[in-house]
């Protein structure tokens, strides 16, 4: 009995030199590889948040930088729209000055070809009345001082 105690007792010590040593160093070794696995995976999980974080970042900012040029383009359409309609009146306005300007233009030359016309029918028409022609230096005074009592009546 003794014996088998201590047969069992060098296979005990047989089997943890040349069996046990060898599994436990490969599980140690595998417990550390999965440990580095485990390791690596929560860095890369947190690079990850980062990067998405950092991409929720990216896009606030490109929205907002999005919504800045939409308002800038906005306020320079209607800087243009007002711009032009302002043109657009002070053309209108000078159209209509002018238009204006050169109807009493006009008006003023039209009553002054009246008049004329007017002193010239009239010369006439006392001239026929005295039965008399008159010589064209005293007609031109009889029409200067008809137009004149003409502009006086007005």
């Amino acid at each position: 009995m003794l014996f088998q105690v201590v047969a069992v007792l060098i296979l005990m010590l047989l089997l943890k030199r040349y069996a046990l040593g060898p599994i436990m160093n490969v599980m140690n070794e595998r417990q550390e590889y999965i440990e580095k696995q485990i390791s690596s995976a929560e860095e890369s999980r947190k690079e990850a948040e980062k990067m998405v974080s950092e991409q929720k970042e990216a896009l606030a900012r490109s929205r907002q930088e999005a919504k800045e040029l939409l308002e800038r383009a906005r306020a320079q359409k209607e800087r243009e729209a007002e711009e032009i309609i302002r043109d657009a009146r002070e053309r209108a306005d000078r159209m209509i000055s002018e238009a204006r300007s050169e109807i009493a233009s006009e008006k003023e030359k039209a009553i002054k070809e009246l008049r004329d016309q007017v002193g010239v029918l009239s010369v006439s028409l006392a001239s026929k009345v005295m039965e008399k022609e008159l010589d064209p230096k005293d007609q031109a005074k009889l029409v200067d001082q008809y137009l004149d009592q003409v502009g006086e009546l007005q």
